[in-house]
């Protein structure tokens, strides 16, 4: 018993960053050593699916017991932070268009993709988008439709904050509180969970999608990339007028890295606001802003869908004018925000994108269906910029007004 908890202090005390290279190394391994071992594959499922059930409860007790509080309050740092997650989103979708027209790219059309749910235009997208605000509160915290979450949890919160005893607002703290440290533990954990992980991704898929794909998959994630690390960081630098990359390196090496291998914006939620509470962050804006982030913040799917659609389109021979693609470019944003309300993700709005150039459903699934085949790397850098750009902007918005009112940013800031 002693040994166990010297293991466990030991484990404790070590970086998690640490940690999780360590079991990517080890996960990495097994997968060579020991394809067959589909039980090490079991724990990322495990860690994935813990992530998914607690986040849905953490956002609506945080946000509705912040609300609940007297000091709660939503100022200009909320509309910085909206602001952002719309700008960025529409300057992906727009970079998208630039660099698919420097390097346009043709496809060899898989089979098509199945799905039983195919947006047929922006409107659809958009309906299912406010239908989401008025979803059943208990279904909505099962099937993690965060804008439905976010809408009844401040309706909640506001109402408690107006009938609400003391006591009962102390008991809605207490139980924040709680939910909170489950998701510590939950985290604490990662490394055995990226370990699965990475184990079902390296034994489970070959290095097919680097060829026949590649030149596609390439443009995909140096796009992403360059939004990342060019285009985010000189947003910031505008905003902060200081050094933006210590900011953006810790939040890639914090969230991005997980969201990486978790490929769920909505898993990462409990990991990002760990990191905004690290930051020193108010905890009554990124509690409502870091939710809000996973389902608007989306320029990792406006990337993807802006260049797959140009890439239907070259492949079919049709003209693409500059202007006709800025309007993709804005359909690709907008359609991007709806994303999360749509089963699929982001790869399910192209269809939706395509028939702006008159390509029919078929065509377009096919494109969807080589969205699934490249989809072990361009979802996972997607969601990593996703995650990672929902802290950058949350924290740029907060340390914006500090900034503003004269307060000293963090030291980290200042390197």
């Amino acid at each position: 018993m002693q040994a166990i908890k010297s293991i466990a202090k030991r484990y404790n005390e070590t970086s998690l960053i640490l940690r999780i290279l360590v079991g990517l190394v080890i996960g990495t391994v097994l997968a060579l050593v020991a394809p067959g071992a589909s039980w090490v594959a079991t724990l990322g499922s495990l860690f994935v699916g813990a992530l998914k059930g607690i986040a849905p409860v953490l956002v609506f007790v945080i946000v509705s017991s912040a609300l609940a509080q007297s000091s709660a309050r939503l100022d200009r740092r909320f509309a910085t932070v909206v602001w952002l997650y719309l700008l960025t989103t529409f300057i992906a979708a727009a970079l998208s268009v630039c660099t698919s027209f420097l390097f346009p790219q043709t496809v060899v059309l898989a089979e098509a993709a199945q799905s039983d749910v195919i947006p047929q235009g922006l409107g659809e997208v958009l309906n299912t988008l406010l239908t989401n605000f008025v979803a059943n509160p208990v279904g909505a915290i099962m099937n993690g439709n965060y804008i439905g979450i976010l809408f009844w949890a401040c309706l909640f919160g506001l109402a408690m904050k107006g009938i609400g005893s003391e006591t009962t607002k102390q008991f809605l703290a207490n139980t924040a509180d709680a939910v909170s440290q489950i998701v510590r533990w939950i985290i604490n954990l990662a490394p055995f969970g990226i370990l699965g992980l990475v184990y079902a991704n390296v034994s489970g898929n070959g290095l097919a999608i680097f060829t026949q794909y590649g030149k596609l998959l390439a443009l995909l994630v140096g796009t992403m990339l360059a939004m990342g690390l060019i285009v985010n960081p000189i947003i910031i630098f505008a905003y902060l007028r200081c050094n933006p990359y210590p900011l953006v390196f810790r939040c890639l090496k914090e969230s991005g890295l997980t969201a990486f291998f978790t490929r769920s914006s909505a898993a990462n939620i409990p990991v990002n606001m760990a990191l905004c509470e690290k930051l020193g962050m108010d905890k009554d804006m990124y509690s409502v802003s870091i939710p809000l982030g996973a389902t608007i913040n989306m320029d990792g799917a406006a990337v993807t869908i802006t260049i797959m659609t140009l890439a239907a389109a070259n492949t079919l021979g049709i003209p693409v004018s500059f202007s006709a693609a800025i309007v993709l470019a804005f359909m690709s944003a907008l359609g991007a925000c709806g994303a999360s309300g749509v089963a699929g993700g982001s790869l399910l709005l192209i269809p939706m994108a395509c028939s702006l150039f008159g390509i029919s459903n078929d065509i377009a699934m096919q494109m969807v269906g080589v969205g699934f085949i490249i989809g072990v790397v361009q979802d996972s850098v997607e969601t990593a910029l996703n995650s990672a750009g929902d802290v950058e902007f949350a924290a740029t918005a907060e340390f914006y007004q500090w900034r503003k009112e004269g307060k000293p940013l963090p030291k980290f800031l200042k390197k």
